[in-house]
């Protein structure tokens, strides 16, 4: 089963949202593809997943595998804060 907050409006600590994000590397290769992030920004209530999911990869993943590993991980939160309205205590 899936945890699907569907808000954002309340502060998660950097850990917090790490954790929640990896929770969606169903492959578990420890990274996360396009498709996982999209499912998980869907699932975490963001409009528009796939596009924001586009974005946040070409942002993030800076060995340009095409995957958010744990070393790019920290990016992506940062992302998530500053973007889309997480709230980081």
């Amino acid at each position: 089963m899936v945890w699907k907050p569907r808000c954002a409006s309340y502060p998660l600590s950097e850990e917090d949202l790490r954790g929640l994000l990896k929770r969606f590397d169903t492959d578990g290769n420890g990274k996360l593809s396009k498709n996982e992030l999209k499912v998980a920004f869907h699932s975490l209530g963001l409009h528009f997943s796939g596009w924001r999911a586009g974005r946040a990869l070409r942002r993030a993943d800076a060995d340009g595998d095409g995957q958010i590993s744990e070393d790019e991980m920290l990016e992506l939160v940062k992302i998530c804060a500053a973007k889309w309205g997480f709230s980081i205590k």
